[in-house]
């Protein structure tokens, strides 16, 4: 009945995310390790040893898996994966791109993003954008699962003195290749990892406007930045910076909605927020549903003014 957790990591230092899925790893099984699947990782798999709760670190070190690619990282999964009942990983890109193949290979059905573990082969997911809840019970002897992090509170990343456990990795001879990685540097929190987000919509009218009034806030709060989609899709901001079904999914503590109506794919990704304020000048605006906090006023008034009062 153990679990087997994949840590997601840069190889230099391990994301917060995998914390989170070791949280649910434990509400599946009391018994949970941590496989750390790169290059040079050391330093990764060092920490994860210290993470309370983790009975042990499996450490696979080889040049094939330093990119992460689908390919091999699947391939030592499925290599230790039948002393498992449990195969959890963060529900993020990497984790969504590696873990529909494991399950596929061991023919079993993924359950994705799951947001709460009720039994032993039972959990909830979202479904229709968060607008409705599944519960599903898989009979699987493996259950492959993808956590999403907003529903399960990090672990503590000190505490623990897990063995770290060095293994070969298997030979795979890929289809794929990896080619290069375009990475986008800020001194900001990380979106999914911030404690504050103030994010734009379309409502601000333009990238400029976005520029004026939300950089600002979020400099005066030492929060992270997020749009809408339409205000990706209008070319205000980069893609990276979209919060939402088809975006990232976060849970701050503080959500700031700036020019944001509300579009049912918006509030999946940013409902859990613990208090969540909105400005718009649309009274009916959907956003206003899920507020803590609305101000039904002109943005190009209010913000700045709120910049002021903070400063």
């Amino acid at each position: 009945m153990a679990a087997l957790v994949i840590a997601e990591h840069d190889n230099l230092s391990l994301k917060p995310a995998t914390l989170n899925a070791i949280a649910a790893g434990l509400q599946c099984s009391p018994e949970v390790d941590v496989l750390v699947a790169g290059s040079g990782a050391d330093a990764v798999a060092q920490a994860a040893s210290q993470i309370m709760g983790v009975r042990k670190v499996i450490h696979a070190d080889a040049t094939v898996l330093a990119d992460q690619l689908a390919e091999p990282l699947a391939t030592q999964i499925l290599s230790i994966a039948s002393g498992y009942s449990y195969v959890l990983a963060p529900a993020t890109a990497n984790g969504k791109n590696v873990l529909p193949r494991v399950a596929a290979k061991l023919d079993v059905a993924q359950l994705s993003d799951v947001t709460k573990v009720i039994s032993s082969d039972t959990f909830e997911r979202p479904i229709y954008a968060g607008n409705a809840i599944a519960t599903v019970q898989s009979c699987d002897p493996i259950k492959v699962i993808t956590v999403r992090t907003t529903g399960f509170d990090p672990v503590c990343a000190t505490g623990g003195s897990a063995p770290i456990e060095k293994q070969v990795a298997p030979d795979v001879l890929g289809k794929s290749s990896f080619v290069g990685r375009e990475l986008t540097k800020s001194d900001r929190p990380e979106l999914t990892a911030a404690k504050i987000i103030v994010s734009g919509g379309r409502g601000l009218g333009s990238g400029e406007k976005y520029q004026e009034l939300v950089v600002p806030l979020a400099d005066t709060l030492g929060a992270a930045l997020g749009a809408s989609r339409a205000a990706v899709d209008a070319g205000y901001v980069p893609n990276d910076y979209q919060v939402g079904q088809t975006g990232k999914i976060v849970a701050p503590e503080l959500y700031i909605a700036v020019g944001i109506s509300g579009a049912i794919q918006h509030l999946a990704g940013m409902k859990d927020s613990k208090v969540i304020v909105a400005i718009n000048k649309d009274p009916e605006a959907p956003i206003f549903g899920v507020a803590d906090y609305g101000l039904v006023a002109d943005l190009n008034i209010a913000v700045p003014e709120l910049i002021k009062a903070l400063g």
